[in-house]
């Protein structure tokens, strides 16, 4: 199968969509599949072709008010070169990454070729844009959604639900090291990672430690991350001793980091703009055997299906984080049975079991008939 990619940003870029669109191309290439990426920041996979990207006219006059807006209409250009013209069936599909800005240029392009067209949307919808991506998802073939709440969002948006596969990103559980044990973590760590932007909302996980660790001297909290918030993080943090600001590490570091934790949070919040799809790196911590407590905001539904295998508490409610890390912090019996339960669900998160559900849905999107609004 020959697949078409198309990310504004792929790696050495950082981010969870960026390394998305980099674990699936290079597990596609494995299992056979021709790749074609074109991105405007960022490396081609190894073995990944690469489509070039050329300025016209009118990507020159989107460009001042969006440069993603405009590699969105190059990317459409190109992908109309490919087929010079003619109707040949060099390309099987479309694969984008993104959501309606992209999809506006990339939709109406392939149903004039009439190529199949996938968008994997990572996250929560924009609540101010829902008659534009309304307009825009009416050329999409097929969606992919990390997230339930980000498949309610296309769903209000006028997406069908036969046409969304709801998933999360997969694991590189070979690159990971062994989960751990009781005995190799560090007593009272708490651990969040995540860059350092508004809707992680670490200012809330900050507060909370604040708050649990007035009672409870030794206890410490790490956040791995960079990020827009850095400063305003580093003054609430100087509110009392015990929090670190860790930044950005290397993979392998923050793998050490979250096994060594009792603790791993993650606070993210809605914002009207944008939103947490599934967080990698919960889904990480879960494999590492570490015990997991998220928002509601952030949940790890419907990948995870067994509910105790991390705990929920309400978004943006401290008192309910104060309470949950708590009483895991004092019950190391139930840390080890949510442990226990974490690895298990993270066992079916494979990249090669997710490429596989990816591909299979790629073939049932080529036997449909195109979308029709």
């Amino acid at each position: 199968m020959h697949i078409v990619r198309l990310s504004y940003r792929v790696p050495p870029m950082p981010g969870g969509m960026e390394r998305h669109v980099d674990c699936l191309t290079r597990e596609q290439l494995s299992r056979g599949h021709r790749v074609t990426m074109a991105f405007r920041h960022g490396s081609a996979a190894p073995g990944a072709a690469q489509l070039p990207l050329r300025k016209t006219a009118l990507s020159r006059a989107l460009a001042p008010r969006s440069d993603r807006t405009a590699f969105a209409a190059e990317a459409a250009a190109s992908v109309r070169q490919l087929y010079g013209g003619s109707r040949s069936p060099s390309v099987d599909l479309v694969h984008l990454h993104g959501d309606h800005v992209e999809a506006m240029w990339l939709g109406p392009a392939c149903r004039r070729l009439g190529i199949p067209l996938c968008l994997t949307v990572h996250g929560r919808l924009s609540v101010r844009r829902q008659r534009l991506a309304r307009h825009s998802f009416q050329h999409v073939d097929a969606f992919i959604a990390l997230g339930s709440g980000t498949a309610a969002d296309l769903v209000t948006c006028g997406v069908r639900e036969r046409r969304i596969l709801t998933m999360s990103s997969g694991l590189e559980l070979s690159r990971m090291p062994p989960a751990a044990g009781a005995r190799d973590r560090e007593r009272g760590l708490i651990v969040s990672v995540g860059s350092l932007d508004p809707v992680k909302n670490h200012c809330l996980v900050i507060e909370a430690f604040h708050e649990l660790a007035r009672s409870r001297p030794g206890l410490r909290l790490v956040i791995a991350g960079e990020g827009p918030e850095r400063d305003r993080l580093t003054q609430l943090a100087a509110a009392g001793p015990g929090v670190e600001l860790a930044g950005a590490l290397p993979r392998q570091e923050v793998y050490r980091l979250v096994r060594r934790a009792e603790v791993f949070v993650l606070a993210s919040c809605r914002l009207p703009g944008k939103g947490e799809g599934v967080p990698t790196a919960a889904l990480e911590a879960l494999a590492l055997g570490t015990p997991v407590v998220v928002s509601s905001d952030a949940s790890l539904d419907p990948v995870v299906t067994v509910p105790e295998a991390y705990r929920v508490f309400r978004s943006g409610v401290k008192a309910e984080l104060v309470t949950t890390l708590r009483t895991l912090l004092d019950d190391e019996s139930g840390r080890s049975r949510i442990s226990e339960l974490g690895r298990r669900s993270a066992a079916e998160l494979d990249w090669s079991m997710v490429a596989g559900r990816v591909e299979e849905w790629y073939r049932t999107v080529l036997k449909r008939p195109p979308a029709s609004g």
